[in-house]
């Protein structure tokens, strides 16, 4: 059976000395995160996820979720009691507000938290993911009334939630939506339509399921213009607040799906139920973006959740398995054959999964850090700032994040050969959970989309050029250090590439804006070949100046320098042929009709 041991040593790195957030004591919330509050949640979420989440990963996929003919799912074996554990050790309160029962702490630690979890077990993760999505919704655009009566429940786990857009005809394009609401006399509207991949739709874990459901009023536009976000509780809450009365939703059928198997992917029958307006009416698409942006950053810790438990495993795989002699001469002459790990193509496919996964999560933490300073930056230029570079972000951390996170379980499953093809060594479960989170929360095309159509150019392009303005300092600063220049000049190149990417897109994409969708993938993986650069210059930085003291884990942070220049050398030059790419237009991709397609008898 595959093990996790949650990294803990390099988040409290980059939480404690990358981010210095120690060093943001006095804004809100954050005078609560000290020293040892911050060690205490790191070390105690690495704990509860290794022994309590981690071993019924398997279980989940093994046995999967059963659904009954009155509608009712029931989870696998041992997901109640973990989810109980879950909900009384507090850890879904971390970073949400206190007046509704949360502990107000940074969304930083709550990342921590998170990242912990998909890792030891995304399936299970996602029950609760789901509800923090549904509960950011809530706060921002529901009526005092409505945070009352749900948000208190949802952050204690007591209650979870969901978010419905998909139906059978529509994902991408939410426009074309038919789900119905009809408004009643008492205020409330009779929800009917049907929804389909609903995560965490229906289960046995909680005693009422909050959903937030799109769907169009009568005489709506017939367009994104036209949908309204509406709250539907499994079960209308009594006079007391409780649940009561069986609302009209059913799950009529649960997906049988490649991954993920522990989590309910539900189709939900709507049939009348009754919901009540969530915000203004024909603006439910901006209040589920609040939503589907927090999920995004969610997803993209999953990327790294998934590269990250494979590659635990790998290296103990590789440290054990012996096949053949190590090209320099024998390593273990008293054994018939050295370990795989001496391989320099097994140590290849490591060292990328090492560089990208403690990359990653940097870059998630800082991210992290600029949601917490969008609503708590002493200034109005800070939030902005914050809001700015986390928002052009969302889309890289999710689309990148994940792109990446697949390619290094699928490489992580190479390093096992054979056995890696096989069940029983848990390696596939980790390359078929990561391939959901290269689709679900807008696929990566979307994401690329996003990135490219509409941030890059947004407010006269004032994030990217907060963008590169942070990373230029970043590197005149760190060539003044020896230790750094090299690493430096080789982020500078890798920036250049992307500034020239971007010039190219501003002079071709307005002609032919399939200029911009046939590169808009490059270069978001561009820029997050460039971000992770910027991170990993970032903890060198750290680093060196750690060694100067000569700390006693000395080896720790050698090796952050020896990963960061092995970042620069084999990550940071892709970004010259993915702005070739790039500008390799359309016109050949484009090109040929639809015949040329089909196969010839």
């Amino acid at each position: 059976m595959p093990t996790y041991t949650a990294p803990t040593r390099d988040t409290r790195f980059i939480v404690n000395e990358m981010l210095d957030l120690a060093s943001y004591g006095n804004l809100p919330g954050f005078e609560s995160a000290t020293p040892d509050m911050i060690d205490t949640v790191i070390n105690e979420a690495g704990k509860f996820c290794g022994e309590v989440l981690a071993p019924l990963n398997q279980v989940g996929d093994v046995q999967g979720c059963t659904h009954h003919e009155d509608g009712s799912v029931t989870t696998p074996e041992g997901f109640k009691e973990g989810y109980r554990s879950y909900v009384e050790s507090g850890w879904g309160t971390i970073s949400a507000p206190e007046e509704f029962g949360g502990q107000g702490l940074p969304h930083v630690l709550g990342f921590v938290v998170e990242e912990y979890m998909s890792t030891a077990n995304q399936a299970f993760a996602m029950y609760p993911g789901l509800t923090t999505g549904a509960t950011s919704a809530l706060l921002a655009k529901g009526s005092d009334e409505q945070k009352q009566m749900y948000v208190p429940k949802m952050i204690s786990g007591e209650w979870s939630g969901t978010m419905n857009l998909t139906e059978p005809h529509c994902g991408t394009d939410l426009g074309m939506i038919r789900t119905k609401a009809e408004p009643q006399a008492d205020g409330s509207y009779s929800i009917t339509g049907t929804k389909i991949f609903i995560s965490a739709g229906e289960h046995d874990l909680t005693s009422n399921i909050i959903h937030l459901v799109l769907a169009k009023t009568p005489g709506a536009p017939d367009s994104s213009k036209g949908i309204s976000l509406f709250v539907v509780p499994k079960f209308i809450l009594d006079e007391n607040g409780d649940p009561g009365e069986r609302n009209g939703v059913t799950c009529g059928s649960i997906e049988k799906k490649m991954g993920i198997h522990g989590n309910a992917t539900c189709v939900l029958n709507y049939d009348g139920a009754k919901g009540w307006l969530v915000g203004e009416e024909n603006k439910g698409l901006a209040a589920m973006f609040i939503m589907m942006n927090a999920a995004r950053l969610g997803v993209g810790l999953q990327g790294l959740a998934q590269a990250e438990v494979s590659y635990q495993n790998a290296v103990t795989y590789a440290l054990d398995r012996r096949q053949g002699r190590a090209l320099t001469g024998p390593k273990d002459p008293e054994e018939k054959a050295d370990p795989i790990f001496v391989h320099p193509d097994v140590r290849r496919m490591l060292m990328d999964a090492k560089v990208f996964n403690e990359g990653m999560r940097a870059l998630c933490l800082w991210g992290a850090l600029q949601v917490d300073l969008t609503h708590k930056a002493q200034t109005e230029e800070e939030r902005q700032l914050a809001d700015d570079l986390i928002g052009l972000m969302t889309p890289v951390i999710k689309g990148y994040g994940t792109d990446k996170g697949y390619d290094i379980a699928n490489n992580m499953q190479q390093v096992y050969g054979g056995h890696g093809y096989v069940r029983e060594w848990g390696m596939e479960q980790f390359v078929r959970d990561s391939r959901i989170a290269m689709i679900y929360e807008g696929t990566n095309g979307v994401q690329a989309m996003d990135l490219c159509g509409r941030k890059l150019a947004s407010k006269g392009g004032r994030a990217v050029q907060a963008f590169f303005a942070m990373i230029d300092e970043e590197i005149e600063s760190a060539k003044q250090v020896d230790e750094l220049k090299g690493l430096a000049e080789k982020l500078e190149k890798a920036l250049a590439e992307q500034k020239a990417a971007t010039m190219w897109f501003m002079q071709n994409a307005m002609q032919n804006p399939n200029h911009l969708g046939a590169g808009a993938h490059h270069y978001m993986h561009m820029m997050g070949i460039v971000t992770l650069g910027l991170m990993w210059l970032k903890m060198a930085r750290v680093a060196v100046e750690a060694l100067k003291g000569s700390p006693e884990d000395a080896a720790f942070y050698e090796a952050k320098l020896t990963s960061a220049n092995y970042y620069a050398e084999r990550f940071l030059p892709d970004a010259g042929a993915l702005r070739r790419k790039l500008e390799a237009g359309s016109e050949n991709m484009m090109a040929l009709g639809e015949e040329a397609f089909a196969t010839a008898a």
